[in-house]
C-alpha cells in the first residue's frame, strides 16, 4: 500500500517547484495545485484510509454545517469536524457507517456551535402585578393583631429581616420576636380558620 508521502520522494525533485504550494482557493477541494496533480497522475496512488474518507464524505458534511449554520460558520465548523474525526480514527475498531460517523461529529459542533452563540439569553424583566411591595399584602391581614405582633410578622414576612433586626427594632431579643412572629402567625391561622 502507497501513500502520498512515498510518492512524492519517487518524483524526480527537478519537476517540484519550491512555490509551487497548495492551492487556497476552495480548501475543501483538492490537496494538491494543478502543476503538482499532473505529476502525480502518473504515479498510481492509493491514499490512505483518512484521506479516502475525507474525500468520500466532505461535500456531504460541509452541505449539512452550511445548512444548520450558515456559509460564514460552517468553514470552521468543517475543519473542526474532520480535526475530530482525524484524533478518533486511529481508534476505530471497524469501518462500518463512517458517514454516520462524521455527521454524528459534525451534529455535535453545530450544538456546541448554537450553544456558544446563544449561551447568554437575557429574560425580560416581569412587572409586578399590581406594584405593590410585599409587606403591603400582610398589612390589611395583619390589622386585627396585637401591635408587637403585627410589627414582628409584617418585619419577618414582609421585609425578611432576620429575628435579631426585629427584636432590636421592638426593643427587646431576638428570643423576644421569634415567640411574637409565631404567636402572630397562629392567631392569623386561627382567623382564617373561622
Amino acid at each position: 500500500m502507497h501513500d502520498l508521502a512515498r510518492s512524492r520522494h519517487g518524483l524526480d525533485p527537478h519537476e517540484l517547484h519550491p512555490f509551487d504550494v497548495a492551492d487556497d482557493s476552495n480548501v475543501h477541494h483538492g490537496i494538491l495545485t494543478p502543476g503538482r496533480r499532473a505529476a502525480l497522475q502518473d504515479c498510481v496512488v492509493e491514499l490512505p484510509p483518512f484521506e479516502r474518507f475525507y474525500e468520500q464524505h466532505r461535500d456531504e458534511v460541509y452541505g449539512f454545517l452550511v445548512r444548520r449554520l450558515g456559509r460564514d460558520r460552517a468553514d470552521d465548523a468543517f475543519q473542526e469536524t474532520f480535526l475530530r474525526a482525524l484524533r478518533a480514527y486511529p481508534k476505530l475498531r471497524h469501518a462500518d457507517h463512517l458517514r454516520a460517523w462524521a455527521f454524528t461529529i459534525a451534529g455535535r459542533i453545530v450544538i456546541d456551535e448554537h450553544r456558544r452563540t446563544h449561551a447568554t439569553v437575557e429574560l425580560p424583566e416581569l412587572p409586578a402585578e399590581d406594584g405593590r411591595p410585599a409587606f403591603a399584602e400582610l398589612e390589611h391581614l395583619a390589622e386585627d393583631l396585637p401591635p408587637t405582633e403585627r410589627a414582628a410578622v409584617i418585619l419577618r414576612y414582609g421585609y425578611d429581616l432576620d429575628y435579631a433586626d426585629i427584636g432590636a427594632a421592638l426593643g427587646s431579643n431576638a428570643s423576644a420576636a421569634r415567640q411574637a412572629a409565631s404567636a402572630g402567625v397562629r392567631r392569623l391561622r386561627k382567623k382564617e380558620l373561622t
